[in-house]
């Protein structure tokens, strides 16, 4: 009688237990999910770092460029938290800003256009705005909708070419290539006219596509594309990466004597979730390296 009852109890020990570690692993999802779909996405980052180089005029020395990428406007993402983005740009008062692509996530069906152009011209930065298209910009017939929208806002669609931007008697060169995926790149008409010994930073949408820039007179180049795995867990990193993000994913790479820098974007795509993966605003300030 008594071993029957002892084996009762542990069953019942048992059972207690694989109940509420059930409850706990539920609960631990639930929240987990309540984070990555509530929580992260909106939880804006601000990162800071400095790109030196001798070639950097030393009229440029501690401008800031900022860069902002892959909102994917109509993804999930509305324009409230558009126009805080809009608004923590210019806090930052940046001198140079730079989009890397993927504006709006089907642009043939987006309802908002103008006030986007408007919220975009309101980025105040006295050197110059630049973009470049992302495979979303083309897809969804968005094309000329894209080049439009970001031409009235007042940024310069950079396809397959190069501006110099001047400060005083200097100048670097700010080049832009076409997407890698809807778009027909080409490195070498970006980047030909380019005075020599002339600090060039590149915009090109999806970064592996620097084992290509890498053979190019190109100091720096800014990507998004990723959203820096918009899914990381710790100790294994991304889940799923796009292609052309598959090698570079997040933040500084040396690929050869290049400088790649990938932003993790702004909005989501697929599902509207980020874990460990916030999104980015990236801040560069230029700083002249003496030879």
């Amino acid at each position: 009688m008594h071993r029957i009852e002892t084996t009762k109890m542990n069953r019942r020990a048992f059972l207690k237990k694989l109940t509420r570690t059930g409850f706990a692993a539920a609960l631990a999802t639930s929240l987990a999910y309540g984070y990555a779909r509530w929580v992260e996405p909106s939880h804006l980052t601000v990162t800071h770092h400095t790109l030196s180089h001798p070639l950097i005029p030393k009229a440029f020395h501690g401008v800031k460029l900022l860069q902002f990428s892959d909102l994917h406007l109509g993804h999930y993402d509305s324009l409230k938290r558009f126009y805080h983005v809009i608004d923590r740009i210019n806090t930052l008062e940046p001198d140079l800003v730079v989009f890397t692509g993927d504006l709006l996530h089907e642009a043939n069906q987006y309802p908002h256009t103008e006030a986007v152009a408007e919220a975009l011209a309101d980025i105040r930065a006295p050197l110059g705005k630049f973009s470049v298209y992302g495979n979303h910009d083309h897809g969804g017939y968005g094309t000329d909708i894209y080049r439009r929208l970001m031409e009235r806002a007042g940024f310069r669609v950079l396809v397959n070419e190069h501006a110099l931007v001047h400060r005083g008697q200097e100048a670097i060169a700010v080049a832009g290539g076409d997407d890698m995926m809807l778009g027909r790149p080409d490195w070498a008409k970006m980047t030909a006219g380019i005075p020599p010994a002339t600090y060039t930073i590149a915009l090109v949408h999806e970064p592996d596509s620097a084992i290509e820039t890498c053979r190019y007179p190109i100091h720096v180049q800014l990507s998004g594309h990723s959203h820096g795995g918009q899914i990381q867990l710790p100790f294994i990193g991304p889940l799923i990466t796009p292609p052309l993000s598959e090698r570079y994913y997040e933040g500084f790479y040396h690929v050869g004597g290049l400088v790649l820098y990938v932003n993790r974007g702004l909005g989501t795509t697929r599902v509207p979730l980020r874990f460990f993966a916030p999104p980015e605003l990236t801040v560069f300030s230029l700083t002249n390296r003496e030879k």
